[in-house]
């Protein structure tokens, strides 16, 4: 009976630390956010005299309204939204069907063509930037949505992880499927799609945090200011000395960006967390 409180008291020790550790790790990786969004609230002039002044009142949000103020900003966000949402959406549907694809079916080259897609992991995008532009130039391309698009729906990790999900999933579903005469459609739509929710809204929340924070592509391919993404139009904002006199109208307009990203990882959180722990488990 000793032993086996001696063990719970020694198990409870051993959680506590670990629970502490894990708090402390977690407030460090906060601090700079926390100074981001602190930054933000104060005034540049006060920051420029004093940079302590960050950790005491007055706080102000004009920073913010200065963003508000520009005309443009609402018209960034919303090709922002237009080009991540499509992006996602698509790369959703095209990930799932080649997942499927690949887990399910038997075709000729099945094995190579895959091998193919995953050394697209291995292709950085600057290697092909010079000819994807000289292409886009040729197809009349920049300036327009598909041309902030197109480049983002060659996503080699999203069919990688569908396949994977896919390949987890057991068969005897389809089968028990194929015996009530179901198409193979059917069978992808109705039974496997529904079970790989979890690793769609991974692979989701990722393609948009890619797309939302994407300067380089859409800096070369949207040079007019109308179809400015978020990211580009902020960048366009800032004056010559905001590093030095503009502090805080730097790190408001760095919130503001990100503020989206954190909106929608709040509600689609319990989806990555099913996913990546079902992925440890496999």
């Amino acid at each position: 009976m000793s032993s086996v409180s001696s063990g719970m008291v020694g198990r409870s020790t051993g959680d506590r630390i670990i629970l502490i550790l894990a708090i402390s790790l977690a407030l460090l990786m906060m601090a700079p956010i926390a100074w981001v969004v602190a930054m933000s609230l104060k005034d540049n002039k006060e920051l420029m005299t004093d940079m302590n002044s960050v950790f005491h009142a007055p706080y102000t949000i004009i920073n913010y309204i200065n963003i508000l103020a520009t005309s443009s900003v609402f018209r960034w966000i919303l090709n922002s939204v237009i080009v991540s949402g499509t992006l996602t959406i698509f790369t959703l549907v095209l990930s799932s069907l080649a997942g499927y694809g690949f887990a399910r079916l038997n075709f000729p080259f099945r094995n190579t063509l895959f091998v193919i897609v995953l050394l697209g992991l291995a292709v950085p995008e600057q290697a092909v930037l010079i000819a994807r532009h000289q292409l886009f130039s040729w197809l009349k391309f920049h300036n327009t949505y598909h041309g902030l698009i197109l480049p983002g729906l060659a996503a080699p990790f999203g069919v990688f992880l569908m396949t994977q999900y896919f390949r987890a999933i057991p068969k005897e579903l389809d089968e028990a499927a194929l015996l009530d005469n179901a198409s193979r459609f059917k069978i992808f739509w109705k039974v496997l799609l529904p079970l790989t929710l979890p690793a769609q809204a991974t692979l989701g929340i990722f393609t948009f945090l890619t797309s939302w924070n994407d300067y380089l592509w859409p800096l070369i391919s949207g040079t007019k200011k109308e179809m400015y993404t978020l990211t580009i139009g902020i960048a366009s904002s800032q004056t010559n000395f905001a590093q030095s006199e503009g502090l805080g109208f730097l790190m408001s307009q760095a919130v503001f960006a990100g503020a989206p990203i954190l909106i929608l990882y709040l509600f689609f959180q319990k989806y990555i967390v099913t996913a990546v722990s079902g992925a440890a488990v496999r």
